[in-house]
């Protein structure tokens, strides 16, 4: 069971985080009122705006709104542990009926149940597609399929430039009659 001591520093910690949540709820609700006074939709209103630069704004307004449902998912776990301490049963798990220990408290001071009967998050099983393509390396090792038509595995620059640069005949020296030209495809011995 906990002490009146535990039980008084818990109950400051939420008081604390809730005062917290509530000043932030507070400013995003300003800020965004300010924001949509001032946002002219105009058909030409993004016209001088460059794509990328609506990108981050509305990645930053995204997150902002994340943040804000985030913050008030807290607040009402807050709430209820509040509730709690005023009803006698906080620190109580109201699953198996047994004291959640301080330490777990202290570390997660909405939780009303025990580590063993935490409700069961849900853990997405779904992997990225790529995992599907790429194939991590094996012993330290890079594996490569072995082209005939290469020889130099020192630098790797001739087996890519084959498929085209962003080179042009203006960036070399010389006169070029064709792009294959521009390399110089000789043996390096070593």
């Amino acid at each position: 069971m906990l002490t009146d001591q535990q039980l008084a520093q818990l109950q400051h910690t939420l008081t604390e985080q809730k005062s917290q949540l509530s000043k932030q709820l507070s400013q995003f609700s300003h800020d965004l009122t300010e924001r949509n006074a001032s946002e002219n939709v105009g058909e030409l209103s993004l016209y001088d705006n460059h794509p990328a630069d609506m990108g981050t704004e509305l990645f930053e307004r995204e997150k902002d709104f994340a943040l804000n449902e985030h913050s008030e998912t807290e607040l009402v776990k807050i709430n209820s542990a509040l509730k709690a301490i005023q009803a006698g049963n906080y620190g109580i798990c109201k699953s198996c009926g047994k004291p959640i220990p301080f330490e777990r408290l202290e570390a997660v001071p909405t939780t009303q149940y025990c580590v063993e009967h935490t409700p069961e998050r849900n853990v997405p099983q779904d992997r990225p597609v790529e995992e599907t393509v790429l194939k991590p390396a094996n012993d330290n090792s890079f594996h490569r399929i072995i082209s005939p038509h290469i020889t130099d595995f020192r630098d790797s620059f001739q087996e890519v430039a084959r498929f085209g640069t962003s080179e042009t005949p203006a960036d070399f020296e010389g006169d070029f009659q064709h792009y294959d030209e521009l390399y110089d495809e000789k043996q390096e011995e070593f």
